[in-house]
């Protein structure tokens, strides 16, 4: 364990909290460089915060119905301000009807999920970048080569982990064109990452302005589309709307999951228009239930998302 002791927190939840479904939004595959999880209910990040690089280290003692956290690094006090909107204390589901008896029990089986809103805009869209038109396979060997080569240690516990903090901003824009194709990110990716990292402190103002507004700024970043803006307000900005369009799955997954038959993008926008200001909820809600349509024939390797709708 680390010498150095740690800023500490209990944070007791108003209403019940399932931890893990809710940061489990945070990790970049199996193989993420700035997460770990024993899976049992402690998880550990390794982040860059706007006062500098954090450790954050959260158990979870549902029993006592709180959550410890311990934080490490000069973004310590930061992370654990910003601990209720981290974990969704502010998301509110007032208003959120379940249509679907397949809604209905995914609510109550995650009734202690919230929409995450970390505060971290940067931090969410360049991986999301990076993960436009290919495999999350791919996109993840990649963030992860990228990150463990210009990121930092991360403080205290976090080193004996072997996690990382992400590069900061500016480390992000000097990555040379041919270390990005190294790690397999071409520049029609590589290209909107450095402008995102040169641009990052308008990107980070965007918490607090309106989730619609905040996703049109976002949005008119050359090589960022609706999928990116929605991927990047699913994490950072809490919204609890911002359903992915343009995902390769979502839209045949929600379809298969409410009404038998695989959809796209026009057929799930008509089926979600009940939960308008909830669709984000009904995706994550599905997903977190398992509500995938079942694979047949041979096994392709595909892109998360449709190629331009990133």
């Amino acid at each position: 364990m680390s010498e150095v002791a740690p800023l500490e927190r209990t944070f007791r939840p108003g209403r019940p909290l399932q931890l893990g479904s809710v940061v489990n939004a945070f990790r970049r595959g199996g193989g993420d460089p700035t997460s770990w999880s024993d899976r049992v209910g402690t998880w550990v990040f390794a982040w860059r915060v706007p006062t500098g690089p954090v450790t954050l280290r959260l158990v979870d003692r549902p029993r006592l119905g709180e959550v410890e956290a311990q934080a490490w690094g000069e973004g310590a006090a930061w992370v654990l301000d910003r601990l209720p909107h981290l974990l969704g204390e502010h998301d509110d589901d007032g208003g959120f009807a379940s249509h679907h008896d397949v809604v209905a029990q995914a609510r109550r089986r995650f009734a202690g999920w919230r929409v995450p809103a970390s505060g971290l805009v940067v931090q969410a869209l360049i991986p999301t970048i990076i993960e436009q038109r290919v495999t999350g396979k791919e996109a993840f060997a990649a963030y992860r080569m990228l990150v463990r080569r210009n990121g930092s240690v991360a403080p205290g516990p976090g080193a004996e982990l072997r996690l990382v903090v992400p590069p900061e901003p500016r480390t992000w824009a000097l990555i040379p064109s041919w270390e990005w194709l190294r790690a397999g990110v071409d520049g029609a990716r590589s290209r909107p990452a450095v402008t995102v990292a040169t641009r990052a402190g308008r990107l980070e103002d965007l918490v607090g302005v309106p989730a619609l507004e905040a996703r049109r700024r976002i949005e008119s970043l050359p090589g960022v589309g609706r999928w990116s803006s929605a991927e990047v307000a699913q994490r950072a900005l809490g919204d609890p709307d911002a359903v992915s369009f343009g995902d390769y799955h979502v839209a045949k997954n929600i379809g298969w999951a409410l009404t038998g038959t695989p959809v796209d993008d026009d057929g799930l926008a008509e089926l979600l228009e009940p939960y308008a200001g909830h669709r984000y909820r009904v995706q994550r809600l599905l997903e977190l239930s398992g509500a995938m349509r079942p694979r047949h024939g041979p096994r392709f390797t595909l892109p998360t998302h449709l190629p331009g709708r990133s």
